[in-house]
């Protein structure tokens, strides 16, 4: 499990709403080129999950990513996707014949975070499936990995409720030990905890 995509409209009044419901606090992201989108972070660790904003409508809406994004906002449906990570990307495109593309932003210091997606289209109009992604950067400056106050003590994503096919999500995923738990449904990501020395947040 690499991170999860939570759609809103404004991303200083979600980082505000973590901080008041959850004690999650979080970092600036950055712009994503191309996209039209940027984001802020809310790390946890090996994982994270991601406030994801539309800031150009027009360059979102040209955009695989961006669109969802924009959709999911106008629907409130804010749990958009969920991502998971792999050090052989070429591997799983060739055996889905998914693209490869590349992405980047930089970070509040003037680096610049880069890494590889598959799937991205695929998994966020069908809902519900994961999209893929390497990181280009060694795993001090992954997202999760950010310094942060929180109120509480997380200690990762303790478990995501997806409504899908459960043949399709194996074909999709391969042999996996994620902490999925498949309920009926339309497709969706439905919810996701947070596991906590205080307990689980969960985020719907």
């Amino acid at each position: 499990m690499d991170h999860i995509i939570y759609a809103v409209g404004d991303l200083e009044v979600a980082a505000a709403r973590f901080w008041d419901e959850f004690g999650l606090g979080s970092v600036v992201g950055g712009r994503h080129p191309g996209w039209g989108t940027a984001n802020r972070i809310v790390p946890l660790g090996r994982e994270y999950v991601e406030l994801v904003a539309v800031v150009d409508r027009n360059e979102a809406a040209g955009s695989e990513f961006g669109r969802p994004v924009l959709e999911a906002v106008a629907s409130q449906q804010r749990l958009l996707g969920w991502a998971v990570a792999t050090d052989d990307l070429a591997g799983i495109a060739r055996r889905l014949n998914l693209e490869v593309t590349s992405g980047s932003r930089t970070r509040p210091d003037g680096s610049t975070l880069r890494w590889q997606l598959a799937g991205v289209g695929h998994a966020l109009a069908a809902h519900g499936l994961p999209f893929f992604i390497q990181w280009s950067d060694p795993p001090r400056l992954h997202p999760g990995a950010a310094e942060v106050g929180h109120r509480v003590t997380p200690r990762g994503i303790g478990w995501i409720e997806i409504a899908v096919d459960e043949q399709s999500l194996r074909a999709w995923l391969g042999d996996h030990d994620l902490p999925v738990r498949v309920t009926e449904g339309p497709s969706s990501l439905s919810a996701v905890a947070i596991s906590t020395t205080a307990g689980e947040l969960v985020l719907r």
